[in-house]
C-alpha cells in the first residue's frame, strides 16, 4: 500500500510528459522550424526598369505651338522623357551556385536586378532566362561564400488540408511569414480568367500580397512545394495561388540548360464540353489542321487518356513534347476518328 501513491504520481507524470505532450509542443512550433529551415534562402529582389514616354504621339500641330507646350508642360518636339520604375518581389535560392527561382513578371523588362539576402547583403543579379507562359524566371548571383539553399519538396504529394506557409516580402516588409492550408490543387489558370498561361495552380488561403510574388510556399516540414504567383482581388479576394514546385523545377532546368523553356502546341483552340473538349478553331497549317481535325470535332481521347476538359488535352500535349506523335480520338457526326498529331514548338510557330 505504501507504493500506491508514488506509482500514481509516476503514472500521472508519464501522461503529462508523454508522447501527447511532446506532440503538442512540436505542433506549437512547427512553423518556426519550417521557416528556420527554408527562410535563410528566401531573398528580396529589387528591380529597376527605364520607361520612355514619347510626347510625339500628340497631334503635331499642337506640339508645334509653344504656348500649348508651356501651358501643359509638354517637352519640346522629338524629346521623349524617361523615368525609372522600381519594383520589388521575392525569390528563393534553390542551388548553392547562386541560382534563384522567382516569377517572370518580377524581373521582365528590368535594366537592373538587385538581390538582398536575409543577412543584409546586396548582390547584383543577372536574369538567366524567363518563361512568360509559366510566369517563371531564374536569376543568378555571385557570392564569395556558399549560399543557403531551400529544400525542394514534391508538389504531387500535396493534399487539400495540408499546412501552407508563405514566406516573402509583401509591401516591402521583409521576411514576412503567413500561415494557412492548401485549399485546392490543380486549379487551372484559365478558370481564373488567365488565358495566356499554361498552369495548374495550388490554391491556398495563406496570405499572399504584392511583393510575395516569386517567394516559396512551404509545407509543414519546411520544403518548398510552390512558387507564389498571384492573389485574387475583388470578388473572392484573399485566395492565393502558387505554381507547383515540380513544374517550376522542370522549367528552371530548361532555362538553365537552354536559356528558355520549350512548350509544345498543336494549333487549336478548345471549348469545354460535357463529353470532352470541342475544337473551336484551328491554326491554318498547324499540326491539328494538317492531321485533319476540323472545327466542331469533339476530342475524347489523347495519348490513351480520356479527355474530360481542355486542360487535360493540354497536359497530354505538354507530356508528349515537341516532335513526338500524339494519338488523338475525336467524334464527328457520330463517328469515332483517329488522328496522329506531331506537336511543334510554340515559340517558332508564333513567329510571323
Amino acid at each position: 500500500m505504501t507504493l500506491a501513491k508514488p506509482l500514481l504520481i509516476l503514472a500521472l507524470s508519464a501522461l503529462i510528459s508523454g508522447p501527447g505532450a511532446a506532440l503538442a509542443q512540436s505542433r506549437s512550433s512547427f512553423v518556426a522550424d519550417a521557416v528556420r529551415r527554408a527562410g535563410p534562402a528566401v531573398v528580396r529582389i529589387d528591380t529597376e526598369r527605364t520607361v520612355t514616354s514619347n510626347p510625339g504621339r500628340m497631334p503635331q500641330m499642337l506640339l508645334m505651338d509653344p504656348l500649348f507646350r508651356q501651358f501643359f508642360g509638354v517637352p519640346g518636339i522629338g524629346m521623349p522623357s524617361q523615368r525609372t520604375e522600381r519594383g520589388q518581389g521575392t525569390g528563393v535560392i534553390f542551388q548553392p551556385e547562386g541560382l534563384i527561382l522567382t516569377n517572370a513578371h518580377v524581373v521582365d523588362g528590368s535594366n537592373r536586378v538587385t538581390v538582398v539576402l536575409v543577412d543584409g547583403r546586396s548582390l547584383e543579379g543577372a536574369v538567366v532566362g524567363s518563361d512568360p507562359i509559366t510566369d517563371l524566371a531564374v536569376v543568378r548571383v555571385s557570392s564569395g561564400s556558399r549560399l543557403p539553399v531551400a529544400p525542394l519538396g514534391n508538389s504531387d504529394a500535396v493534399q487539400v488540408g495540408d499546412w501552407a506557409i508563405a514566406v516573402g516580402n509583401p509591401f516591402g516588409l521583409d521576411n514576412t511569414v503567413t500561415l494557412g492550408i492548401i485549399s485546392s490543387t490543380n486549379r487551372n489558370a484559365s478558370k481564373l480568367g488567365i488565358t495566356d498561361k499554361r498552369l495548374d495552380l495550388i490554391q491556398t488561403d495563406a496570405a499572399i500580397n504584392p511583393g510575395n510574388s516569386g517567394g516559396p510556399l512551404l509545407n509543414a516540414d519546411g520544403e518548398v512545394v510552390g512558387i507564389n504567383a498571384l492573389v485574387r482581388s475583388g470578388p473572392g479576394a484573399g485566395l492565393g495561388f502558387s505554381i507547383p514546385i515540380n513544374r517550376a523545377r522542370n522549367i528552371a532546368d530548361q532555362i538553365i540548360k537552354n536559356g528558355r523553356a520549350s512548350h509544345a502546341m498543336v494549333g487549336l483552340v478548345l471549348q469545354a464540353d460535357p463529353r470532352g473538349a470541342r475544337v473551336a478553331s484551328l491554326l491554318p497549317g498547324g499540326p491539328a489542321a494538317r492531321a485533319g481535325l476540323q472545327t466542331g470535332d469533339l476530342i475524347t481521347k489523347a495519348a490513351g487518356l480520356v479527355i474530360k476538359d481542355p486542360s487535360q488535352f493540354l497536359k497530354a500535349v505538354e507530356a508528349t513534347g515537341v516532335g513526338q506523335p500524339l494519338l488523338v480520338q475525336a467524334q464527328r457526326d457520330g463517328k469515332t476518328i483517329s488522328f496522329s498529331l506531331v506537336p511543334v514548338e510554340m515559340a517558332q510557330s508564333l513567329k510571323p
